[in-house]
């Protein structure tokens, strides 16, 4: 990984916070950002345990020099939690479901291209 890194490609730690995404790996591996799992996304703003460990990761990652990305924003709702804690990079169905790439291109040069969805 770091040989690949050398070349300018960078990691993601994906899933954060789920399953073998382990805290030690932030010691052992050089990534450059955090992919906080939806999981963490579908409580936002209502649900207060979600709103408390979203709030770590990101103060975790700001700590340790990290980018972040939230996976899984569905709303408008989740979207403003997050801007107000720390404006992560976002994913999700709210700026965009999963197409053939014919489609994506068509979007992506169609006459709303470069236009935020949200």
């Amino acid at each position: 990984m770091t040989a690949v890194r050398r070349l300018g490609v960078g990691f993601a730690l994906d899933d954060f916070g789920t399953g073998f995404s382990s805290l030690s790996y932030l010691k052992k591996l050089p990534v450059d950002a955090l992919k906080v799992d939806q999981s963490f996304m579908r409580g936002l703003p209502a649900d207060e345990r979600d709103c408390t460990l979203v709030k770590i990761i990101l103060a975790l990652a700001e700590g340790l020099g990290l980018d972040v990305i939230a996976e899984g924003v569905e709303t408008i709702e989740q979207r403003d939690f997050l801007a107000e804690c720390a404006s992560p990079s976002v994913q999700g169905y709210l700026y965009g479901k999963p197409m053939p790439v014919a489609e994506f291109e068509k979007l992506l040069s169609g006459p709303e291209a470069g236009r935020s969805r949200a």
